[in-house]
């Protein structure tokens, strides 16, 4: 009897042990890699390659290609095989994610050395042609994704500049002292240009951290950083030099507007006067042509006569008329007054 139950439980111990936690199933958002004896099945001779990397780095991460388990089931391991479940669904963290510590912001300081918060979050999925690196590369991958971004965060932060007030100066768009009061209104202080300037950042750091996917097996999907917040008595003073700034750029819109406005106004006045000189002139002009035309045509007595016979509309409205003789009548002056 005690050989019989002993054949039994070793029968009943091989039928659960072989049959039936040898057969498991894969969900439709998970992919399985599976192991003998602690090895992964590998395809062959195959390497994770990935053009994001230097020389150093590819010969550092260099992870062979396994034999990925797609969704469906039931699959049937040896009992000396393992099964490695991964989830490849995209999932999202903070940015305060830490699983030594716990915070609420992070800390960077910006170039003109100010301490300042940042919040946010980032997506990520695990990288399905690099499970070797995910499950068998490093103890924490996500740990390590995440002290990656956030060194890559604070190193961009240190050095950010505004590119606005930055291309006013390289391509010479504005020149002299109106180049420099440009990009002091625009760049200023370097938080107010981290806040406005976000969508760079986050496109700066997803273009950084398209390296992680060879690195840890986690690739970033986007990258959310919301806030920036500096300490309130920094705030209170960026709120200042803000408004200050702003008064700045109305009052020298407003000269500009009134400089262009008065501009134009002496353009305007300039051009009446000139109009005007030229209709007060061209009278005159006209009758010395005419004069010239005569002489030219009728010789000096016909330009006597012609001015003899001007005169006498005038004789017709004169009051008092002088005569004065002389050795010769013919020059002999009529004043009319």
């Amino acid at each position: 009897m005690p050989l019989l139950a002993f054949l039994f439980g070793l029968f009943v111990y091989i039928a659960f042990k072989v049959f039936i936690r040898a057969l498991y199933t894969v969900k439709p958002n998970e992919r399985a890699v599976l192991t003998s004896f602690g090895r992964a099945v590998r395809l062959g001779d195959q390497w994770v390659t990935d053009e994001h990397l230097n020389e150093d780095e590819r010969a550092r991460y260099h992870f062979p290609q396994l034999r990925v388990i797609g969704p469906g089931g039931p699959y049937f391991k040896w009992p000396w095989q393992a099964v490695h479940k991964v989830d490849i669904a995209t999932q999202s963290i903070d940015l305060t994610w830490d699983p030594t510590k716990r915070q609420n912001t992070i800390e960077a300081v910006t170039k003109d050395n100010l301490t300042t918060g940042v919040d946010g979050q980032i997506r990520f999925r695990v990288a399905e042609g690099n499970l070797y690196a995910y499950c068998f590369g490093v103890d924490s991958p996500l740990e390590h994704v995440m002290g990656y971004f956030i060194a890559v965060l604070r190193e961009r932060i240190a050095n950010f500049v505004d590119p606005r007030g930055q291309s006013l100066v390289d391509t010479g768009d504005v020149a002299g002292e109106e180049a420099s009061a440009a990009v002091e209104l625009t760049e200023g202080v370097s938080i107010n240009d981290l806040r406005k300037n976000l969508p760079l950042l986050n496109d700066y750091m997803e273009t950084q951290c398209r390296s992680t996917g060879a690195r840890y097996g986690i690739e970033l999907d986007a990258a959310l950083i919301t806030q920036i917040d500096p300490p309130s008595e920094v705030d209170r003073a960026l709120s200042a030099i803000n408004s200050t700034r702003n008064q700045v750029a109305a009052d020298i819109s407003t000269a500009r507007a009134d400089a262009e406005q008065q501009i134009t106004m002496s353009k305007r006045a300039v051009d009446i006067a000139s109009n005007n000189a030229q209709a007060e002139v061209a009278p005159l002009r006209e009758l010395a042509t005419t004069l010239m035309g005569i002489k030219r045509t009728g010789g000096s007595a016909a330009l006597r006569a012609y001015i003899r016979n001007m005169r006498i509309p005038l004789l017709k409205q004169a009051k008092r008329i002088v005569q004065v003789a002389g050795p010769r009548s013919e020059d002999t002056e009529q004043r009319s007054r």
